[in-house]
């Protein structure tokens, strides 16, 4: 299993090529201040988004997670959304992928909060059956608009 922590400040040389990685992936282009703002987010301590690294034994970097708080107004609490989960093509069908999920539903289970989320690609097949094994997927349909 993998070892999972937290990225530290010293860590962005493990964690920016999983995060263009993880861009690359959902063909979503990334600029530098991109990529500076998020790695400043995660060291933000007023800013309650995470990054954990899995590495393995020997540091070599497996995948990552980020997460966040997120209000649930129906519920009258915060939730934990899972934001970015990413997993190099050499650590797929390891086990990774689930181990930091884990990991997440530890954080949120200690916090106390009732609920993690997150979405993914409908062609996602692969990360999708891992999702399934956790509960079926919700009915709703994501709407993004860009207001520039």
């Amino acid at each position: 299993m993998p070892v999972i922590r937290p990225a530290t400040p010293a860590d962005r040389a493990l964690w920016q090529p999983l995060f263009e990685a993880y861009a690359d992936f959902y063909a979503t282009p990334l600029t530098g201040e991109t990529v500076d703002t998020v790695w400043g987010w995660i060291h933000d301590p007023a800013n309650p988004f995470w990054c954990d690294l899995a590495l393995a034994e020997d540091g070599t970097s497996l995948g990552l997670v980020q997460y966040q708080l997120m209000h649930r107004s129906l519920g009258g609490s915060m939730v934990c959304y899972l934001s970015d989960l990413f997993t190099t093509p050499a650590a797929r069908g390891q086990g990774v992928g689930r181990a930091l999920i884990d990991h997440v539903l530890a954080f949120a289970r200690a916090r106390g909060l009732p609920n993690v989320r997150w979405l993914t690609a409908e062609d996602n097949t692969a990360a999708r059956t891992l999702y399934d094994s956790y509960r079926p997927r919700t009915p709703f349909i994501l709407y993004s608009i860009p207001t520039a």
